[in-house]
């Protein structure tokens, strides 16, 4: 997938040394440079679309326990109640 990147003159002049050092591509620079990032900040894990943030999921309680399918009731009882105070 076509990715635009831009980066200022200092940045881009290491790149091209890091590409003529190791005789890769700009591109296989990037990712390996993507990867090593992800790797050393922990976010690497690529286990499902909730990977980063697993330690937040479940951690709330105390919500209303009304199943989703019932959304549209409670909802118009809420409004009721609310209309008649």
């Amino acid at each position: 997938m076509p990715t635009s990147v831009r980066l200022d003159p200092e940045t881009e002049a290491l790149l091209e040394e890091l590409t003529w050092r190791s005789g890769r591509s700009k591109s296989e620079v990037l990712r390996e440079a993507l990867h090593r990032l992800a790797e050393s900040t922990g976010s690497g894990d690529r286990s499902g679309p909730y990977a980063l943030i697993s330690d937040l999921v479940g951690s709330a309680s105390g919500g209303p326990a009304i199943p989703a399918r019932e959304h549209k009731k409670a909802y118009r009882a809420a409004l009721t109640a609310k209309h008649r105070r």
